[in-house]
């Protein structure tokens, strides 16, 4: 069974601090810490490119995981809307070379923002599966700085940049369990690029995962014949500290059991849900974990982790 054996991450040293930022729009501490949640804003450095994001964090997986070689990786999938140069060639070919890997490597990008974490884990997952593969690598990076403007209040206080790499592989000690998935492309305009501007209707977004996710997050547990209470943790995409509010108060008996965590790290898009895993799946009390990624596409995706006590 193919699942998750490991993440990694890249957080560049280089930060924005969010509450001086706010003064310049007017905003208080208060705003910042009750409806963005984020204190500071990593952006990365003017020289790298999104393909040196994902070879910082691969080369921190290769790092934390010595079991598993270079040689051995079998794909290298990245996440992202925002690849190097123009976005031609693809992201993961640039880092493949980058990276030193086999010229027989599987590698290929997916163009999903904020739900793309979990999409790509499945998708990856059905790929291994199809042709045999043992050891593959996951990798989000979308640095929302190469399109931001500084001078926009919506999207200046909100993303910040990192990178994830997650190893899937076989005997693994968190399964990828049951998942559902869904786009609404009539919401399309609510989060996109124009002109290489970031532009978001934050209110739209907002209504959005306020509204969609929680019931998606039930429609899982429904398919899965759990309950809300029977799950230790829920690693959602960290959107802003107003969208986890308005998500976790839809099941107040386990509201604490949301994970809020962007007060250094703020949006990064496809990055935040490995973020929270990161250093948390190896937590003795946590045994089911629900991930939940949800924005631009509209699209939104939730899953259920499952651990493998056998790896016990």
């Amino acid at each position: 069974m193919i699942g998750i054996k490991g993440v990694a991450s890249f957080l560049p040293e280089n930060c924005i601090d969010n509450i001086t930022q706010a003064l310049r729009f007017g905003e208080s501490e208060d705003f910042i810490q009750k409806k963005i949640g984020a204190r500071k804003l990593p952006r990365k450095t003017g020289g790298d490119d999104t393909s040196d994001l994902v070879v910082y964090a691969v080369e921190a997986l290769f790092k934390k995981y010595p079991a598993l070689k270079r040689e051995n990786i079998d794909a290298l999938v990245v996440v992202t809307q925002n690849g190097d140069g123009e976005g031609l060639p693809h992201t993961a070919a640039i880092a493949q070379e980058k990276l030193g890997l086999s010229t027989s490597v599987a590698a290929f990008d997916i163009s999903l923002g904020c739900s793309g974490y979990v999409y790509g884990l499945y998708v990856l997952k059905g790929f291994m599966e199809a042709v045999g593969f043992r050891n593959a690598v996951l990798v989000t990076a979308d640095p929302y700085s190469k399109v931001i403007d500084d001078g926009d209040r919506v999207t200046a206080l909100l993303f910040g940049d990192a990178s994830t790499a997650t190893w899937l592989g076989l005997d693994a000690e968190w399964e990828l369990g049951p998942s559902h998935f869904g786009t609404d492309g009539s919401g399309s305009d609510y989060l996109q690029v124009k002109e290489q501007r970031l532009q978001m209707n934050g209110r739209q977004v907002y209504n959005f995962a306020a509204l969609r996710v929680a019931p998606h997050i039930e429609e899982l547990l429904k398919t899965a014949n759990l309950s809300a209470g029977d799950i230790d943790a829920y690693c959602l995409h960290q959107g802003s500290m107003a969208i986890l509010e308005a998500i976790s108060r839809r099941f107040p008996e386990i509201k604490e059991r949301f994970v809020k965590d962007m007060c250094h790290t703020g949006n990064t898009v496809s990055s935040s849900i490995p973020l929270l895993l990161e250093d948390r799946l190896g937590l003795e009390e946590w045994n089911r974990i629900i991930i939940s990624g949800f924005g631009v596409g509209l699209s939104w995706a939730s899953a259920l982790l499952i651990k493998n006590r056998r790896k016990q």
